[in-house]
């Protein structure tokens, strides 16, 4: 149906994980120009020949890596290279969006308000994608506003992995009621019991006031579970809340690290022992606190790609391949990583890992420079 091959192509907002996710592959990205000009008009230009071939575009529609431009500058990157293929005669075009804005518009939950999360899907749609790879949505409605197929990957498995090897004792799952099912996975794969926040939002601002902790959580040490985290706002008051329960080892982790400001402030002066987060989002370095730690889920994208390609099944990397999933969490630039489970006496240093012998994943012997077995 399609050409041989398959092509990855990216916009400014996260290049270094498409570079990722073609080192996995053992290609490279594609030759694509994609620029402002003088007059804020963004211009794309492919330098390839992408005649009926699979083509994904990696964009997660995020602040660009560069610190130049915004959300809204990235979606319109996507949609304006959807089209700039459509018209190259692209066999089928996938949008690759591990982070998806504008997610938490999703419902009318106010009088007057739009729906922004389906005017993007609508968007996308009409733009000329062919169906959706994408990563921890804030709801999962979100997959029925698109008329396309959609594909939506979780980093559940990847990072509770994380946190089974550092092997905690006396561990309980913390999540709020948006999360749950999630959660409920991740406590079930650290066989941890699950602990609900309750909380209400106020208003249009960032900020949530917190009402309960449901569950068993004193003595215990505590992991936060979440999609993303933003501002921290609500992170930090579930920390308060745990520490008046009396825990007295809190942990946190999320899909997604937006850390708006003031984020890594109210982090860095809370009193979690580490964040993990993984790089859908790509995080400046003045962002890079120790405490922080990065994950890759470009091998699990990578993956994915690589089945959407040959009409294979995704959901396959979640059940009966999920320990292949779990292998991967710290591949990165074609280097597999070792966890080291021995803990720490300084938590939060960022050295977490020993490499090994850098050796490629054995998936780059798989998958070569276009020419991959299919």
């Amino acid at each position: 149906m399609y050409a041989d091959q398959f092509e990855i192509y990216h916009g400014n907002s996260n290049p270094d994980l498409a570079r990722k996710i073609s080192r996995y592959l053992g290609t490279q990205p594609g030759r694509l120009d994609v620029f402002q000009f003088s007059n804020e008009n963004i211009f794309v230009k492919i330098l390839d020949n992408v005649r009926e071939k699979d083509v994904f575009l990696v964009q997660p529609t995020c602040r660009p890596a560069d610190g130049h431009g915004d959300v809204n500058r990235s979606i319109m990157e996507l949609l304006i290279m959807i089209d700039a293929f459509k018209r190259a005669s692209a066999g089928r075009i996938t949008a690759v969006v591990p982070y998806y804005a504008y997610g938490r518009s999703d419902k009318k939950d106010q009088p007057r308000v739009p729906i922004t999360a389906r005017l993007v899907a609508d968007m996308i749609t009409v733009a000329g994608a062919d169906r959706i790879l994408t990563m921890d949505l804030h709801q999962g409605q979100i997959q029925g506003f698109f008329n396309i197929p959609v594909d939506e990957l979780t980093a559940v498995h990847i990072l509770s992995n994380y946190f089974k090897h550092k092997q905690l004792e006396d561990l309980v799952v913390v999540t709020d009621l948006g999360f749950a099912k999630r959660a409920r996975t991740f406590a079930e794969l650290l066989e941890a019991p699950l602990a609900i926040i309750e909380k209400r939002r106020v208003g249009n601002l960032d900020q949530a006031e917190l009402m309960n902790v449901i569950g068993e959580v004193r003595g215990r040490r505590a992991v936060i579970v979440d999609d993303e985290i933003d501002t921290a706002g609500t992170l930090t008051e579930t920390v308060r809340a745990l520490e008046r329960e009396g825990v007295h080892e809190i942990y946190a982790c999320a899909t997604h690290g937006i850390l708006s400001d003031p984020a890594v402030e109210r982090l860095d002066d809370s009193a979690l022992r580490e964040i993990v987060l993984t790089d859908t989002v790509p995080l400046p370095p003045a962002k890079r606190i120790p405490r922080i730690k990065t994950l890759s889920i470009a091998p699990l994208i990578g993956e994915a790609i690589k089945r959407i390609h040959r009409g294979e099944s995704v959901g396959a990397l979640f059940s009966s391949e999920v320990e292949f999933t779990q292998e991967m969490l710290l591949w990165e630039d074609g280097v597999a990583k070792k966890l080291d489970t021995r803990q720490s006496e300084h938590e939060g240093d960022g050295d977490e890992t020993d490499l090994d012998d850098g050796e490629p994943h054995p998936a780059a012997a798989v998958a070569a420079s276009g020419t991959a077995e299919r």
